[in-house]
Formats: structure tokens, C-alpha cells, sequence
């Protein structure tokens, strides 16, 4: 299994939980993202910088991904794009995306992306807290612990 990681929008504080799982691993690690993204020094951990564009780091990913590979994004396509690979995909506040829920989360965000386009002013995302960071760290080591 090897992680690929959508940098563009990492929250700095899953950095350290990352940099620790990948080490404690020697997990194989891609960071994608179309500016440089730095989580940590690591022999296992590789920089990739795309073209600027809405999907180059994502198009990228999806090209490289492999079955059972895990995705860690906040972009619902790319989680889309990831389970129709038979890959794993888990957002920044640790929910494990599957063939079970994918299709609802991505049904739910075109709608709101619909009802932006149409004018009206939504909510954004509420703010990322260290609640969240311990969510995705208690999601990451329990996928971590059922493909050991």
C-alpha cells in the first residue's frame, strides 16, 4: 500500500500525525500539490509539484493510485475518483470515505456547489479545530492497524 496525500489543502496540524504514521510505517508517500508542500522530512516521503490547475494534483493522483492505496484528501471528487480505483480515501477531519457513502457526500457537495452557482451565499466549512486533527489521527491508525 502506498499514501498519497492532496497537499494543496493539508491543515499544518495533521503534518506531525502524518509525519509520524509514514516514519513509524516506512509508508511509501506521495504529496502531490501544485506548490510545495512540505509534512516532514522522511526517506519515505515524495514531493510532487504539478502544473497550477484545478485538478493537475488530482488527475496526477488518480493516474498513479492503485488498488488498496489510501487517499488522504478533503476533495470529494478525488475521494470519487479513489474508491472507483478500489483505493481507501479519508478526509482532514477523519471520515472514511466508501462505496457505501461516497455517492451521498458527492451528491450532497454538487448540490451546494449548485445552490453557490445560483447566488445564494452558503456557509463555508466550520473552522478546522484540534478536535478534527484527533478524529483524523484516530481514523488514520484504524486503517493503518486493518491493512497490517
Amino acid at each position: 500500500m502506498k499514501l498519497y496525500i492532496d497537499g494543496d489543502a493539508l491543515p499544518n496540524i495533521l503534518k506531525p500525525i502524518l509525519l509520524r504514521a509514514i516514519e513509524k510505517l516506512t509508508l511509501e508517500t506521495f504529496v502531490v500539490s501544485n506548490k510545495r508542500v512540505s509534512i516532514g522530512n522522511s526517506k519515505s516521503i515524495n514531493y510532487i509539484i504539478v502544473d497550477a490547475g484545478a485538478d493537475e494534483a488530482d488527475n496526477h493522483i488518480v493516474d498513479m493510485l492503485n488498488q488498496g492505496d489510501l487517499v488522504i484528501t478533503a476533495d470529494i471528487p478525488l475521494a470519487d475518483r479513489t474508491i472507483s480505483k478500489n483505493a481507501h480515501a479519508i478526509d482532514h477531519r477523519g471520515e472514511t470515505y466508501t462505496k457505501e457513502n461516497i455517492k451521498q457526500h458527492l451528491a450532497m457537495r454538487n448540490l451546494m456547489e449548485s445552490i453557490r452557482d445560483s447566488g445564494e451565499m452558503t456557509k463555508g466549512p466550520k473552522p478546522f479545530t484540534t478536535k478534527d486533527a484527533g478524529q483524523f489521527a484516530n481514523s488514520l491508525n484504524k486503517f493503518l492497524q486493518s491493512v497490517k
